[in-house]
C-alpha cells in the first residue's frame, strides 16, 4: 500500500502559519483593495479633472509616502514602550478608512492632499506595529513566508482593486469621483475583521504597565548589521519610485482611461503569485542572492518602460517591477526582524520605514522634474542607474546574525 503523500514545503508553511496572520493578510487585503482603487485613478483624477501638473503628482505623492514613514517611527516606538501593537495598528487602520470618502468629494488639489495626507498617516500608525507584531506572533523559521503571505494578500487587494475600478469606470461611464464612493466599503470591513480575529500573544511584563520611555542608548541595541539592512531598504526605494508614474507611462502611450488601472493590475497579480513562495525562499536561502536578483529584475523592468512604444512593453515592464516587489519586500521585512532585538522590534521597523519614506520622497520628486522637463524616458532610466547603485551596495553587505526571537 502506498504512503500516503506528503504535503510540500508551499502546503505545509501555509498550514503551520498562525491564524492572526491569516487575519493580518486578509485585512491587508481589503484595504489595499479599497487604497488601490483609488490610487489606480488618483494621477489621471489630479492631471485630468483638478488640472495639476506631474511635477506636483511627484511631490503629493512622495509627501504621503514619506508621511507614513515618519508616522512609523513613533508608532514603533509607542508599540514598544506600551508592550502592545494591536490597538495602535486597528487605530491606523481606522483612520485610513475614514480618510476614503474625502478622495470623491475633493474639488481641488488641496483636498487631495489632505486625503492623501490621513491616509498615510493611519499607514504610519499601523505600519510598524502590524510589521512588528506578525515577528510576534510566528516563530523565527517561518518569518519569511509570514511576510511573504502577507505580501501576498496585500497584492491580491492590490489586483482586486484596480480590477474594479475598470468594472465602475464602465458602469459609472467614466466617473472617476463615483468610482471613487466603492473604495469606502472594504476600507471599513477591514477595522472590523481586525478588531475580531487578531489576538496579541502575551509578553513579558504585560501586567506591569508600560515600560520606560525609550532612550538614545536603547537605539544602540539596534547593531550595524540592523543598519545595513535600513541603508540597502533605502537605496531600494531610491531606485523604484511611486507607482503612480507607471499609471501615467500607461496612459502615455495611449492605453484609453478607463484601462489605464489594468497596469496596476498586471503589476501587483505577478507581486501576489510570487510573493509568498518568495517568502519561502527567503527562509532557505542566501539573502543577498535574492535581493540581487530582484534588482536585475528592476532594471530590466525601467529599460523596458523607459523604451515602451506600445501598451504591451508597458504592461511587461509592471510585470519585473511585480516580481521586483515580491522578491524584496518581504525579504527585506524578515531582515529587520532578524536584526533587531525583541524589545525594539516595532522601534526597528519604524526607522527602517522612515529612511524608506524619505528616499521615496526624494525619488518622486526627482521622478516628476525628470518627466516634466526630460521626457518619460529619462525618468525609468534613472531609476535602472539606482537600481545599479543599490546592487553595488549588495556587494559589500553581510547578512545580518539573528538576534533575539
Amino acid at each position: 500500500m502506498a504512503a500516503p503523500a506528503r504535503p510540500s514545503a508551499f502546503t505545509a508553511g501555509l498550514r503551520a502559519l498562525p491564524a492572526g496572520i491569516w487575519a493580518l493578510g486578509f485585512g491587508s487585503m481589503l484595504m489595499d483593495t479599497s487604497s488601490e482603487l483609488i490610487h489606480s485613478l488618483l494621477p489621471l483624477f489630479m492631471v485630468g479633472v483638478l488640472g495639476t501638473s506631474l511635477v506636483t503628482v511627484g511631490l503629493v505623492e512622495g509627501v504621503a509616502e514619506a508621511t507614513a514613514a515618519f508616522g512609523k517611527v513613533f508608532s514603533g516606538v509607542l508599540s514598544d514602550h506600551l508592550g502592545r501593537r494591536k490597538r495602535l495598528m486597528v487605530l491606523g487602520y481606522a483612520l485610513a478608512a475614514f480618510s476614503k470618502p474625502l478622495f470623491p468629494l475633493a474639488t481641488s488639489v488641496d483636498w487631495v492632499f489632505a486625503a492623501r495626507f490621513a491616509d498615510r498617516v493611519g499607514k504610519g500608525i499601523r505600519g510598524a506595529p502590524r510589521d512588528a507584531l506578525i515577528a510576534d506572533i510566528v516563530p523565527a523559521p517561518l518569518r519569511g513566508a509570514a511576510y511573504g503571505l502577507r505580501q501576498a494578500l496585500d497584492s491580491l487587494g492590490a489586483v482586486a482593486g484596480p480590477l474594479l475600478a475598470l468594472l465602475f469606470m464602465f458602469w459609472f461611464a467614466d466617473d472617476i469621483a463615483a468610482v471613487m464612493w466603492v473604495a469606502v466599503v472594504p476600507a471599513f470591513l477591514t477595522v472590523a475583521l481586525l478588531l475580531r480575529y487578531v489576538q496579541e500573544p502575551a509578553r513579558a511584563g504585560d501586567g506591569e504597565g508600560v515600560r520606560p520611555p525609550l532612550r538614545l542608548g536603547d537605539v544602540r541595541q539596534l547593531r550595524g548589521a540592523y543598519w545595513w539592512v535600513v541603508g540597502i531598504g533605502a537605496v531600494f526605494t531610491l531606485a523604484r519610485f511611486s507607482e503612480a508614474f507607471l499609471i501615467l507611462r500607461a496612459e502615455d502611450v495611449g492605453v484609453s482611461l478607463g484601462l489605464v488601472p489594468l497596469t496596476l493590475v498586471v503589476m501587483n497579480l505577478f507581486y501576489a503569485l510570487c510573493a509568498y513562495p518568495a517568502g519561502l525562499a527567503a527562509d532557505r536561502l542566501d539573502a543577498r542572492r535574492l535581493l540581487l536578483l530582484s534588482l536585475l529584475l528592476l532594471i530590466f523592468a525601467d529599460l523596458l518602460l523607459a523604451g515602451a512604444a506600445s501598451p504591451l512593453l508597458v504592461f511587461a515592464g509592471a510585470a519585473l517591477w511585480g516580481l521586483h516587489m515580491a522578491l524584496s519586500q518581504g525579504l527585506l521585512a524578515k531582515l529587520v526582524a532578524d536584526s533587531a532585538p525583541l524589545a525594539l522590534r516595532g522601534t526597528a521597523f519604524g526607522f527602517f520605514n522612515l529612511l524608506s519614506g524619505v528616499a521615496l520622497l526624494a525619488a518622486s520628486v526627482i521622478a516628476g522634474v525628470l518627466w516634466q522637463r526630460f521626457g518619460a524616458a529619462a525618468t525609468f532610466l534613472a531609476g535602472a542607474a539606482f537600481a545599479a547603485l543599490a546592487a553595488l551596495g549588495l556587494l559589500a553587505w553581510r547578512a545580518p546574525q539573528q538576534a533575539e526571537r
